[in-house]
């Protein structure tokens, strides 16, 4: 009996680190899901984002996403930019490469083919 409940909480927490990556992040009325099949590490992610402004998918709408860490005591600040590929129907894929781990902030600027560009700030951690 004691193997077994060992063996179970072993492969609860190899399930929770396989998890893959899920947040919602809005600003008024701009609404992305970014989603990733692999959890956040550090080196090369891959987030889909999925775009909802008032409710729609932008069309032809150019995305670029910034992720950064600001300075801190010893180390200093770090940025990276990407541009994301349009998937159609309101999802773009976005290659990120983030150097450490942390608490990033992410920045996603949404430039629709007509209208203002639009930003949605959200964090991501891991």
């Amino acid at each position: 009996m004691k193997k077994l409940l060992i063996l179970m909480l072993v492969f609860a927490t190899v399930m929770l680190q396989g998890a893959a990556f899920d947040k919602d992040a809005k600003f008024r009325t701009t609404k992305v899901h970014i989603s990733s099949d692999k959890p956040l590490s550090t080196g090369a992610n891959s987030l889909i984002l999925d775009i909802k402004v008032k409710g729609k998918a932008p069309k032809d709408a150019a995305v670029s996403v910034k992720a950064f860490m600001p300075a801190m005591p010893g180390m200093p600040a770090m940025k990276y930019m990407a541009d994301a590929k349009d998937l159609g129907s309101g999802k773009y894929k976005v290659k990120l490469n983030i150097a450490m781990s942390g608490t990033w902030q992410l920045h996603i600027f949404i430039t629709p083919s007509e209208g203002k560009k639009l930003r949605v700030k959200t964090a991501i951690n891991f």
